[in-house]
């Protein structure tokens, strides 16, 4: 149907997220309408993106230099860490301008049924920061789904003896995702969290 460098196209747009057949087809032909300069620097910012970018070595967050500019600021709150599934997170919370300390991120949610548990996960640098740092409050702000309420649940635990442990509020759906709630719910839900039992 396509002639073999646009189907070839199409099949790579299809393997991101949320991107279907139609959507793939419809990128791939508005990409060969496009300049070759503009499809130029869209390709160079793919590769630079992809070889750039890695995980801060504090707290896991998307960074292109070894520690994240959260985790390098001076202007943020030391002692209260955020603790998130992925930087989608980080993203989300960071748009409602409600929090000023640092963040935590995952890597994911303990999943027994897709083979990860707790050693595929940032649990252990974790637990190492909130040991060796005076932590006022770690907050746990993880989608209450059933895998994210067991990690929510074993994080606690783990974090518990060492500092205050809370949980947000959430004014989300149980198996609504942080990423896509609007500012208002996330800054509502930092404000009414509550201590873990």
């Amino acid at each position: 149907m396509y002639t073999r460098p646009l189907a070839r196209l199409i099949e790579e747009l299809q393997r991101l997220p949320g991107i279907g057949p139609k959507s793939a087809q419809r990128l791939a032909l508005h990409i060969l309408k496009r300049p070759e300069a503009d499809v130029q620097a869209l390709a160079q910012s793919l590769v630079e993106a992809k070889k750039q970018v890695g995980l801060c070595q504090v707290c896991f967050h998307l960074s292109a230099e070894p520690v994240c500019e959260i985790c390098r600021s001076t202007h943020r709150d030391d002692q209260t860490i955020c603790v998130v599934t992925d930087s989608r997170d980080v993203i989300a919370l960071e748009k409602t301008r409600e929090y000023r300390g640092k963040y935590h991120v995952l890597g994911g949610v303990i999943s027994p049924m897709d083979g990860i548990g707790p050693e595929q996960l940032h649990i252990q640098p974790l637990v190492q920061r909130v040991a060796g740092k005076q932590i006022k409050e770690v907050i746990l702000a993880i989608s209450p789904t059933v895998e994210g309420e067991t990690t929510t649940l074993y994080v606690g635990h783990l974090l518990k003896s060492f500092t205050k442990v809370t949980r947000i509020a959430f004014g989300l759906p149980v198996g609504g995702d942080l990423e896509y709630a609007d500012e208002v719910t996330l800054a509502r839900a930092m404000e009414g969290r509550r201590e873990l039992d």
